[in-house]
Parts: structure tokens; C-alpha cells; sequence
């Protein structure tokens, strides 16, 4: 039998403003594009266009550097603004090097600049954040997509980070809710009767790098439906935050 996925970009979506509805901007790509969402359906999302809806845009107007931004920035020839956003959205710095600034954000994710990025918002004096809960972002969006096409869904919001030992960058999954963010092959055996002893899969970052394929950077194309794979529900309520390594389980802390 054969196995396929699709992934489907989503067209026709505007730019989302502060306070819109995710939800209704979505679904009237959908009613005017298609396809409809059937059950097992996922659908991705980028992280800017819920950051952007949930406001979470700021302008460089608005930020004051203190002294360490502004010696940051003189020494590596980065807007102190930009610096001073960052230090507010780390929890704390994980490393500065090469004026690189790689921090932990609050919901414990690990990239560059605590998630704060200039790129693709409207005006060159702001920045975007991460939301403050992906997760819950991701839960509303999905309970409300759900009651529309009466659908069993899964939402993935997505955000690009690099890895510390290949060079690129990849999409990832910031916020989860539906689906387990882990595919547990621990206890299962190969082909070859071998007991599978520390594979987890973190399919959810799977799915949204696969979908960063049609979605692209520069396509403004901030959604897309991942179709025709069978995932598991959560009933842990993991959400990403499940993909998150713990503390104790960190050999490079």
C-alpha cells in the first residue's frame, strides 16, 4: 500500500493586524480556496501571524536600552533596541558569542535572539515576539476550526530556529494542541525482533518543517493544512511544551 501526505498552502490570506480573528482570516481562505478541513486534518501556522494578531508587535518608539544593550550593541553593531527587547524576552542568556545572542525564552525554548525577529513586519522600527502562550494560542485556534468544519483537528504553530551542529535553519513547533508532539516507538520491536530502547520521535517538529515547504519565507503564505497523516492524540495535554528537554535531561546546560 502506498503511503502519501499532503501538504496544502493555504492562499488569499492578509496580513494579520492586532486583535484580528485567526480564525475567521483562515477559514475564509478556505470557503474561497479550499479544501474544506476533514477530520485528521493538521493545520499549521507560523508564529508571526499569531503574534501579530495577539499583538505582539512592538515599535522601537517604545523601548529605552539600558546600558547593557547599548554596550552590546556598540560592540557587536546591532540596534540597541533590538538587543534590549531581546534581554526583555529572555528568561535567561544561554550564550554570547560572534554577536550571536542565543537565550531561553520563557516557555523554555533555546534560540537565537529569545525568538525576537524584524523580519516580515510591516515598517523597519519593530519587532515581533513570540506569543505568550503558544500552546493556548494553539488549543483556541484549533477549538474554533474544529466547530466550524466539525472536524477532529490538530494545530501546529511554528517558529525557525537554527541547531547548534548543522548549519540552516528549520522550522519547529512553538505551540501544539490536539495532537502528541511525541511518536513513542520505545517498546516496539524492527523488522529484525530489535527492542527499541530510547526512540521518540518529535513529530510535531517534523510536520512543520514539512510544511515550511509551501508556506517558504517570502511567499506570505502564514498557513498550512498537513493532510493524510495519522497522529496520535495527547491526552496529556503536552503541547510543545512536551518537546521541551527538562533541566536534568541537559547535557549542555
Amino acid at each position: 500500500m502506498t503511503a502519501e501526505i499532503r501538504v496544502i498552502g493555504l492562499h488569499g490570506i492578509p496580513e494579520a493586524k492586532a486583535g484580528d480573528d485567526l480564525v475567521n482570516l483562515i477559514g475564509a481562505s478556505i470557503d474561497d480556496h479550499g479544501p474544506a478541513l476533514v477530520d485528521g486534518d493538521i493545520v499549521v501556522i507560523t508564529h508571526k501571524f499569531v503574534s501579530k494578531a495577539e499583538g505582539r508587535v512592538i515599535s522601537f518608539d517604545n523601548i529605552e536600552p539600558s546600558d547593557f544593550a547599548l554596550r552590546y550593541a556598540e560592540r557587536t553593531g546591532k540596534d540597541p533596541r533590538h538587543v534590549e527587547v531581546v534581554l526583555q524576552e529572555a528568561n535567561r542568556i544561554v550564550r554570547m558569542n560572534r554577536g550571536i545572542l542565543i537565550a531561553e525564552t520563557r516557555h523554555g525554548f533555546i534560540c537565537a535572539n529569545a525568538g525576537v525577529d524584524a523580519s516580515n513586519v510591516s515598517g523597519k522600527e519593530g519587532v515581533s515576539m513570540l506569543p505568550l502562550d503558544p500552546d493556548a494560542s494553539a488549543g483556541a485556534i484549533r477549538e474554533a476550526l474544529s466547530q466550524r468544519y466539525g472536524a477532529r483537528l490538530a494545530v501546529i504553530i511554528t517558529d525557525t530556529f537554527g541547531r547548534p551542529w548543522r548549519r540552516g535553519q528549520t522550522n519547529v513547533a512553538i505551540g501544539v494542541s490536539g495532537m502528541s508532539p511525541l511518536l513513542d516507538y520505545r517498546g516496539q520491536f524492527d523488522t529484525f525482533g530489535y527492542e527499541l530502547a530510547v526512540t521518540v520521535i518529535a513529530i510535531a517538529d517534523e510536520i512543520a518543517s514539512a510544511a515550511e515547504l509551501v508556506m517558504g519565507k517570502l511567499d506570505q503564505r502564514p498557513v498550512a493544512i498537513v493532510r493524510g497523516y495519522h497522529w496520535e492524540a495527547d491526552p496529556e495535554e503536552m503541547g510543545a511544551a512536551g518537546l521541551v528537554m527538562s533541566a536534568d535531561r541537559d547535557l549542555f546546560r
